[in-house]
């Protein structure tokens, strides 16, 4: 018996030592490998949040990934334009490597790499809800319900794993609901990625009936070139297609109601608009009367699409806190790219110019990121793939031309980050008119080159000194050797990057046959 009161302390003391060494192991195995949800919106223009100091909207949901996370400023996009920029968001390549080069005629070969691919392979769940517009089904996702195209705004038909479904009510409900019911159904053992992208607020504007009232009495500020007439530039800035003035449509206008409307829906959207529109019509306005309407019509259902897109951000957020998901879960906000909101009289994206190039990017990670804090370094959606998977500890595919902003997001923006940016745009033909073009981009200047044979010329503008990019300065003898360097570095970059010298077959744009 003595021996059996000596040996008790001992199994004791190994009790304990075992216990220490299993919470070892578990400590170890911490901290867990983070879950993302990016949320994706379509043609949200930076200057349309108010984290961004909007002049003309509030968004308070999407403000608290910036209070609570980083705000980057000069996040910019490779090819102002729809379906390239999401090819560049799953690739972190330019279209020239990744093959998606306009919204026109191409197709994402879906057998390449992609970010979700690989955090799949890793034992991540992953889903992809909204707006796809790469033509091709995704692929690297275990759940997929998409828009067909660009979608629409009500009771719109989607594709879930290849079946077709139609869901009754406003877009980004519905997108918001099937993201919240997939986390919800959710493996909660696995990390998970989950891609929430909105088809709002992309053209037509089509508001929520319970956002149509949310600027009543509003009158929004022009901006300083509403009345711009192009002198100081070339000939594409004239011959464009996108102006308030000229371009918009009676639907962009509501002059015409959707044709997907329910009649409960319509009647809300009637009761609204109809008197409105009796009292434009009645106006017979002319001249700068005319576009200030129809300025200030398209900032109030622009901006009441954005309404919904900050309540949805805001949905998600709340679930994550409420689940106790937040603290383990990056999430990020941006858009496919920039858009005009009236500068240079224009809507739309498509040029190299700082309202099209911009796009918003928001980052919360709990613990990684100091809340508040903000970033001016020249960032991309090239740097997304490479940031998701540094993050979750996978290594970066030599082939990605992006970087990852894990450094940056710590607070360390490494000594050798870029200084300078490609830019490509080719969609001409094609809708809006806009030239092909590509150019380098820096902190502080910017040079183009249209390079098609009726309109080769080069532009330069100093962002310094004329902000709004109202007046090349390209062969000012001031601007000699900027003007020297910039072509030096817009040749390395063409170079290091493998850019084809004449665009590739796949960027022709084939006019469309009648009918089609």
């Amino acid at each position: 018996m003595p021996c059996s009161n000596h040996r008790a302390p001992l199994l004791a003391l190994l009790g304990f030592w075992a216990v220490l060494a299993l919470a070892t192991v578990v400590e170890a195995a911490e901290p867990r490998q983070p879950n993302i949800v990016f949320i994706f919106s379509d043609d949200h223009a930076y200057q349309a949040i108010s984290a961004y100091d909007s002049k003309v909207n509030k968004t308070p949901n999407i403000d608290r990934l910036a209070r609570e996370g980083m705000r980057f400023d000069r996040c910019i996009v490779p090819n102002s334009i729809c379906g390239p920029s999401r090819a560049t968001v799953l690739t972190g390549k330019y279209s020239h490597s990744n093959g998606f080069y306009n919204n026109t005629n191409n197709r994402f070969d879906g057998t390449q790499m992609t970010f979700p691919k690989l955090l799949q392979k890793a034992g991540y769940q992953t889903a992809m809800i909204g707006k796809w517009h790469l033509v091709s089904n995704p692929t690297g996702f275990d759940y997929w319900e998409i828009l067909p195209g660009q979608g629409q705004y009500y009771n719109p038909p989607m594709i879930r794993n290849g079946q077709r479904v139609k869901h009754p009510g406003y877009v980004t409900d519905i997108i918001t609901d099937l993201t919240l019911d997939w986390l919800k159904k959710r493996d909660p053992k696995k990390p998970f990625l989950v891609m929430c992208q909105h088809k709002a607020p992309h053209r037509e504007w089509e508001p929520n009936t319970k956002y149509l009232h949310h600027f009543d009495g509003v009158k929004f500020p022009e901006p300083p070139t509403l009345f711009d007439d192009y002198a100081g530039r070339g000939k594409a800035e004239h011959t464009q297609d996108m102006t308030i003035a000229k371009t918009m449509t009676q639907r962009d206008l509501k002059l015409v109601a959707p044709a997907a409307l329910t009649p409960e829906q319509r009647k809300e959207w009637d009761a609204y608009y109809n008197p409105l529109n009796e009292a434009f019509r009645k106006a017979n306005l002319t001249g700068k009367d005319l576009i200030r309407w129809k300025y200030q019509r398209y900032m109030h259902d622009y901006l009441a699409c954005i309404a919904s897109v900050d309540e949805s951000v805001g949905r998600v957020l709340d679930y994550l806190k409420a689940e106790g998901l937040e603290k383990d879960t990056i999430v990020v906000y941006s858009a496919d790219q920039g858009f005009y909101l009236g500068e240079h009289g224009w809507f739309d994206k498509r040029w190299i110019f700082e309202e099209s190039l911009r796009t918003p990017l928001l980052v919360r990670w709990p613990g990684v990121v100091k809340p508040g804090s903000v970033n001016k370094d020249l960032v991309s959606n090239l740097d997304f793939a490479p940031t998701f998977l540094e993050a979750v500890g996978l290594k970066t595919p030599a082939e990605i031309q992006g970087r990852s902003l894990v450094p940056i997001l710590k607070g360390n923006t490494p000594a050798d980050w870029r200084k300078s940016f490609y830019y490509h745009y080719y969609e001409y033909p094609g809708p809006h008119s806009v030239r092909r073009h590509y150019g380098v981009v820096t902190d502080r200047y910017k040079l183009v080159y249209f390079y098609e044979p009726d309109m080769n010329y080069r532009e330069l503008f100093d962002l310094k000194t004329d902000p709004r990019e109202l007046h090349s300065v390209y062969g000012d003898k001031q601007y000699a050797e900027i003007q020297k360097d910039l072509e030096k570095e817009l040749a390395r970059l063409r170079s290091e990057l493998k850019v084809p010298e004449k665009d590739p077959p796949e960027t022709i744009i084939k006019p469309r046959k009648p009918g089609n």
